[in-house]
């Protein structure tokens, strides 16, 4: 007996999908979800997200004609689907890897791709340029956000859809509900409903009655216009959409193409204004383990695709973002005022921790930091010590409430700033390159950089009792440094670092996570006869300005090292010694930092080594400043 070719064989962009009879959607969704499964056990990554939407992907492709149509996934951590079936099958198992694919929505990756992003609540406001580009351009196309339930909770969402409603915009933005937090129950007769507000009947009948009705004097035309809509709004709960100028269809199960398609084939073909689709999914939907713990299968590390087993590394040490949680845990238990303050991210920063010891005083607010940061000033400027922990990457969403609502007033926000640095898999979108930057040309700021997991101990400590005003610290992903853990957190002095190593030659000033990096080159260049002093900064803002004078008096190089961009700790050291006329004295110094680029995703090791921040270039640019060549140094260190 013949084998029968696999429908996914026949499909490498969407213009082969549309070729399948309708019925043979079903069997090419199930290929589809087993590619995914396989793929990310090989790779890691996002898997529940992406497991939800197989149907929904396979739908949108089938009935739009993409990439004419425009479609933009919101966040794009649920894309792998749309990958397979959008020219990039073959690359697919590089995904999240270097010289690989995103794993997330990326311009330059494909033209299926019309807009990148990693970060949350995008979409509507992106596709609503998208239908107006369209409209100056005089094309017959559609823009189709695709947003989940949990990027409804960012206030730009509402902004895009109450702009994209007032336009009058021809899109559709699909709601993804895969929480079912505001969906009513889905069946046999929201299915009906859906399909029957839809068709072009209903619509051909809605346009011929408003007209009708306009010949009617102006209170009862409006009247019946009110009626219509809440009417529609009590069966379906659309009425918030409506009221932002948006056609509402649903809800509908997003896991049945027999609803799927003919539903979205009918708004496909409306000629007036925005359209928002309420589909219902379920994470993970398709394999066993994703479907019971969605939150453990959200982002996964390899895994074994029979026992769902994920193939995590043995830990050498403790992770900073648990460190910074069990020290908040401990620190709490002395004071009430402290409180926790996420963004939709409790297991991703570890205030779940916090949250289970202390359920009262732990406050997520959604996939909205601007609020996050604006809330806990409210609470700070009350006399509470709120711990508002948001990624560095994310806490840039914010940056208008950190300087208005805490920095201008001096308020004491805590932001304990996790994904500092750069982050390996998660590439461009996520590194926390710019914090330093951004935070530290901020009066009143208080700014710190832990070395080593004990010295994170230490500045959670340092940040609950200081009460002047706004103090962050940042910290890199990961493991720590496996150094010995201090029983309780001493409260450091502000503006005071610490000198780790002594040395006469050399002075290498280090800024957060390098540290243990500046210590191998340290010991590189002893054994070159270069005798190395190693200072662990501690604070960006304010300088240990002593500190930093002895470093330039008794060193003939300095070599300023740190884990963010330009402009930063490096730029903050240069003007102080220029402004103190330690430059003229004929110090030879250097500033290393992350290179002014978006680094792609790839290992941190291997990230580290194209941002040239590695022991062994600490080495070389000692060397270069000292106007030595070029020595031999291993790669590791």
């Amino acid at each position: 007996m013949a084998v029968e070719t696999p429908l996914l064989d026949q499909v490498k962009y969407p213009a082969d999908l549309r070729q399948l009879e309708r019925g043979q959607l079903r069997q090419l969704a199930d290929e589809l979800r087993a590619e995914v499964i396989d793929t990310v056990s090989e790779t890691g990554g996002h898997l529940g997200s992406g497991l939800g939407v197989v149907e929904l992907t396979v739908a949108i492709h089938y009935v739009f004609n993409t990439p004419d149509d425009r479609l933009v996934w919101d966040v794009g951590h649920q894309c792998y689907p749309h990958k397979v079936i959008t020219g990039r099958r073959d690359r697919i198992r590089t995904l999240r890897q270097g010289g690989g694919l995103s794993g997330f929505t990326k311009r330059s990756e494909s033209e299926y791709d019309p807009f990148g992003a990693a970060h949350a609540a995008t979409s509507i406001s992106a596709a609503t340029g998208f239908a107006e580009a369209a409209r100056h351009l005089g094309q017959n196309t559609t823009s189709i956000a695709v947003i989940g339930d949990g990027s409804m909770s960012a206030g730009m969402a509402y902004e895009g859809l109450n702009n994209a409603g007032h336009l009058g915009s021809k899109m559709v933005v699909i709601l993804n509900d895969n929480d079912m937090s505001i969906a009513p129950p889905v069946g046999a007769m929201s299915a009906y409903l859906a399909r029957a507000s839809s068709s072009g009947v209903y619509q051909g009948f809605r346009k011929f009655s408003k007209q009708l009705s306009k010949r009617l004097p102006r209170r009862v035309y409006e009247a019946l216009g009110r009626a219509e809509e809440y009417g529609r709004g009590m069966v379906t709960g659309g009425t918030l959409f409506e009221e932002l100028g948006f056609y509402y269809v649903g809800p509908i199960d997003g896991h049945n193409l027999d609803h799927l398609v003919p539903v979205l084939e009918n708004v496909r073909d409306m000629e007036e204004g925005p359209v928002l689709v309420h589909v219902v999914t379920q994470k993970g939907k398709g394999y066993s383990y994703a479907e019971e713990a969605a939150d453990k299968y959200h982002g996964v590390a390899k895994f074994d695709v029979v026992s769902g087993k994920q193939k995590k590394g043995a830990a050498n040490a403790p992770a900073y973002q648990k460190v910074f949680a069990q020290t908040l845990v401990n620190l709490a238990e002395t004071d009430d005022k402290i409180v926790g303050v996420t963004a939709a991210m409790p297991s991703g920063t570890s205030l779940d921790i916090f949250e289970k010891a202390y359920p009262t005083r732990m406050y997520d607010v959604g996939i909205a930091e601007q609020h996050a940061v604006t809330f806990a000033a409210g609470l700070a400027a009350d006399g509470m010590k709120p711990f508002c922990a948001i990624y560095s990457t994310f806490l840039q969403r914010a940056y208008d409430s950190v300087v208005h609502d805490v920095a201008i007033q001096n308020l004491p926000v805590r932001f304990p700033m996790d994904r500092a640095g750069l982050v390996g898999a998660d590439g461009q979108t996520h590194a926390g390159a710019f914090d330093i930057a951004y935070l530290g040309c901020l009066p009143n700021m208080v700014l710190m950089a832990a070395g080593d997991e004990a010295e994170l101990v230490h500045m959670t400590a340092t940040a609950a009792e200081y009460s002047e005003g706004p103090i962050a610290f940042r910290y890199p992903r990961g493991e720590g440094m496996g150094v010995e853990m201090p029983a309780i957190g001493k409260i450091l002095e502000i503006g005071k670092g610490r000198i780790v190593r002594e040395g006469t030659k050399v002075a290498i000033l280090s800024l957060g996570g390098r540290l243990v990096e500046a210590l191998k080159a340290a010991e590189m260049l002893e054994t070159q006869g270069l005798s190395t002093t190693v200072a662990d900064a501690r604070f960006a803002k304010p300088l240990d300005g002593d500190m930093i004078l002895r470093l330039a008096r008794e060193h003939e190089a300095m070599i300023v090292v740190e884990e963010g961009s330009m402009g930063g700790f490096g730029a903050f050291v240069l003007q102080f010694l220029a402004a103190q006329g330690a430059l003229d004295s004929g110090l030879k110094i250097r500033s290393m930092h992350l290179p002014d680029v978006f680094q792609d995703q790839d290992s941190p090791y291997n990230m580290y080594e194209f941002a040239k921040l590695n022991a062994h270039h600490i080495v070389e640019r000692a060397r270069e400043a000292l106007g030595m060549s070029a020595a031999v140094v291993s790669l590791h260190g």
